[in-house]
């Protein structure tokens, strides 16, 4: 249990997708019917999508449940927690193996305060993991991550958080990682705006590429995604980006975009938000459909945007709810191989291949000392 005023299972190894393990005694795959029962009904592609997910888990892009953590006087994420959307129960119910916690800040803060409440958003994070240990555990590379399934636990990957916490200084984006600090949002600030990325911006990319934190380009204008796709050495990716073909919302992404990100091997996660996808499972399928058409099956992912204050579509209201959305793919054909890329795969080889940039980078490129002063003027 966790009484902190301002605080904001165990699945086998990924194997071949032909041999996915029996599902648990007791668990919803033991809902399939008789031989008798259509292949095709819905109770037969949740048992299937409850059955993949044990095996290839969801690698949840975006939660903002630190922040909604704050306003809580008590809450225990093991036992269960209604105040919110995600906790321990509700996420082994829709087989979530891995969670990034944004460290975005509501307000408009900048500056000292921005970097301030940064550094008190990741200190609430270790502190309820910590307070959590049989459910939640900190992770940042795929090792832990998988370590922490096999351990029965919810990996936890602190970020994104905006660019305004590393107040225009690299030595704060490297105390920021040195603190587990995984993504940043390259948005918001003067070296990646509406004009694009500055030569501090680009100095910056490069340091997060020497430290591997993965640069999350949601939200951000169209030539910060171009310049950063050039610049960037390790995959980038959008942690909460739909298809702009299908809904014009201001964070989802162009075709155009799209394509940019297929070809360095970035990734594009799929928000089960209303206002980005739709009010129905059908509509958010379809921005995975037209994202897995236009960039490929290896550049898509999911970001539930559980407790970030948005409307979730019907039947996918909290983090128990991704078996709904893998049925709904499974009914349109998607192959299981694909599904398995989508939940797990693609997460885990896009941090392995930031990972090995930073081991290389590291080899060669000593930490920056340049200032925004010395780059922008």
């Amino acid at each position: 249990m966790a009484d902190l005023k301002y605080d904001a299972d165990a699945a086998p190894e990924v194997g071949e997708i032909g041999e996915l393990p029996d599902p648990p005694a007791g668990s919803p795959s033991e809902a399939v019917g008789g031989p008798d029962d259509d292949p095709d009904s819905g109770t037969d592609l949740l048992a299937r999508a409850h059955r993949l997910l044990a095996a290839h888990p969801v690698a949840d892009g975006y939660s903002g449940l630190p922040w909604a953590l704050r306003r809580l006087p008590w809450f225990d994420l093991e036992l269960g927690e209604s105040a919110v959307d995600t906790d321990v129960p509700r996420m082994r119910e829709g087989h979530v193996g891995a969670l990034f916690w944004a460290l975005h800040l509501p307000e408009a803060l900048d500056g000292d305060r921005a970097v301030g409440a940064t550094l008190e958003q990741l200190d609430l994070v270790k502190t309820v993991v910590r307070a959590h240990p049989e459910g939640l555990r900190l992770a940042d590379a795929p090792g832990p991550i998988t370590d922490a399934r096999h351990s029965g636990r919810v990996a936890v990957l602190p970020g994104p958080a905006g660019a305004a916490a590393l107040g225009d200084s690299l030595g704060i984006l490297r105390s920021l990682h040195g603190l587990g600090l995984r993504a940043l949002t390259l948005s918001g600030v003067s070296w990646a705006s509406e004009s694009g990325l500055t030569r501090f911006g680009e100095e910056v990319l490069r340091e997060m590429n020497r430290l591997g934190v993965l640069a999350d380009l949601s939200g951000a204008s169209a030539d910060t995604v171009r310049r950063a796709c050039a610049v960037s050495k390790a995959p980038v990716l959008c942690a909460r980006s739909a298809a702009r073909a299908l809904r014009p919302h201001p964070a989802n992404v162009p075709d155009e975009l799209l394509a940019e990100l297929s070809a360095v091997r970035g990734l594009c996660m799929v928000p089960l938000t209303a206002e980005q996808t739709g009010p129905s499972v059908r509509d958010v399928a379809d921005h995975l459909d037209h994202v897995r058409a236009v960039a490929g099956p290896e550049c898509v992912g999911l970001s539930g945007t559980y407790d970030a204050g948005a409307a979730h579509p019907q039947d996918l209201s909290d983090a128990s709810c991704y078996p709904h959305l893998v049925a709904e793919l499974l009914r349109r054909g998607w192959p299981e191989a694909e599904i398995a890329l989508l939940t797990w795969g693609n997460v885990q080889r896009v941090l392995r291949e930031a990972d090995f940039t930073a081991r290389e980078a590291q080899r060669r490129r000593e930490p920056s000392t340049m200032k925004i002063a010395e780059l922008d003027g």
